[in-house]
């Protein structure tokens, strides 16, 4: 029933948001894209030892948020992973298998071009911290870092591209990489809207429950006719800004089938949120979660002409013709 998804981040066919991707199951998007890098498929490295240098200097934009500037790296690198923490955050902390979202620049080590950043696409990233889904060197470097924090880290082949390298980037397989990361946010399985309660619904349409301690909502539906048009109700209402069309979003969700009332997918029994762009869902997603404030649950009924009409996913509880049923909360969006 479940798909390998991966994450968006990058408008850049060449930049590491778009080349490479993170763990995620979801019947939802109808095709793939990628938010962070990750590592090589071959990779079994162990835990690389942490150091605290060498490190070139960022010589501008050294606030929390700001593009920065890195000097030459001069000499050769450390063949240890190397993390510094430049700016202590003192948000939540970011635990294994935990979402961050981050802002990042990346240089190639006896460089001082950028071979990659967020800054300029001004969005940042979502990246799962576990074994598939980052670089080795980004989850090892930024698990246990606050939330506020801007972290610099050189990180050599074994826990970056590996021995092919990455050709589109410019990246060799000797290659050692240098990053300024800002960490954003981190969010984890207990995750959650924490918007104000928004008016009831029509007694026609599914109520949902309004709890916010990360366990999943109860879809209620009711025993009518399902409506033949899109809705997407608030049922908590948040204060973040508004999801654009062409948003990357971090979500917790659970959809059921108004027939039957059957749950064929969910974040909440997978322990993780997902990742995924607006751009790559089906349209009942796309058209309903477009103009929703971040921090908020919101109800999705969808027609089938909106899902999967006669192509439902095989061997599930979606049927031909099915109207479906989320609960969505929108934790971030980029």
């Amino acid at each position: 029933m479940h798909r390998r998804s991966l994450l968006l981040a990058a408008a850049s066919a060449a930049s590491l948001g778009s080349l490479t991707g993170c763990r995620s199951s979801t019947p939802t998007p109808t095709t793939s894209a990628s938010t962070s890098p990750a590592a090589p498929a071959t990779s079994a490295a162990p835990p690389p030892k942490i150091v605290d240098g060498p490190l070139p200097a960022i010589t501008a934009g050294t606030r929390f948020g700001e593009k920065p500037t890195l000097a030459k790296a001069k000499g050769q690198p450390s063949k240890d992973l190397a993390v510094r923490t430049v700016i202590a955050g003192n948000g939540p902390t970011a635990a294994a298998n935990d979402y961050v979202q981050v802002d990042f620049l990346g240089q190639i080590w006896g460089t001082a071009k950028d071979f990659d950043n967020s800054y300029d696409r001004k969005k940042s990233v979502f990246i799962r911290l576990d074994p598939t889904g980052t670089l080795d060197g980004w989850r090892y470097a930024l698990t246990g870092k606050k939330a506020g924090s801007r972290i610099e880290l050189s990180v050599p082949p074994t826990w970056a591209m590996g021995t092919q390298g990455n050709a589109q980037l410019g990246i060799k397989g000797s290659d050692t990489l240098i990053f300024v990361m800002d960490v954003q946010a981190t969010f984890n399985a207990k995750s959650s809207a924490h918007g104000r309660k928004a008016a009831p619904n029509d007694a026609a349409l599914p109520k949902v429950g309004t709890n916010t301690d990360g366990k999943a909502p109860v879809i209620d539906i009711p025993k009518t006719a399902a409506p033949g048009k899109l809705v997407a109700n608030y049922v908590l209402k948040g204060n973040g800004p508004a999801v654009k069309a062409d948003s990357a979003v971090l979500l917790q969700y659970k959809g059921v089938v108004w027939d039957t009332g059957k749950e064929f997918d969910s974040t909440y029994s997978r322990n993780a949120p997902t990742a995924l762009t607006l751009q790559q869902v089906i349209k009942g997603w796309s058209q309903g979660l477009t103009g929703k404030n971040v921090g908020s649950r919101v109800l999705l009924v969808v027609p089938p002409n909106l899902a999967y009409g006669n192509s439902p996913p095989p061997g599930g509880p979606i049927k031909n013709d099915s109207t479906l049923v989320f609960t969505v909360d929108i934790l971030a969006a980029s």
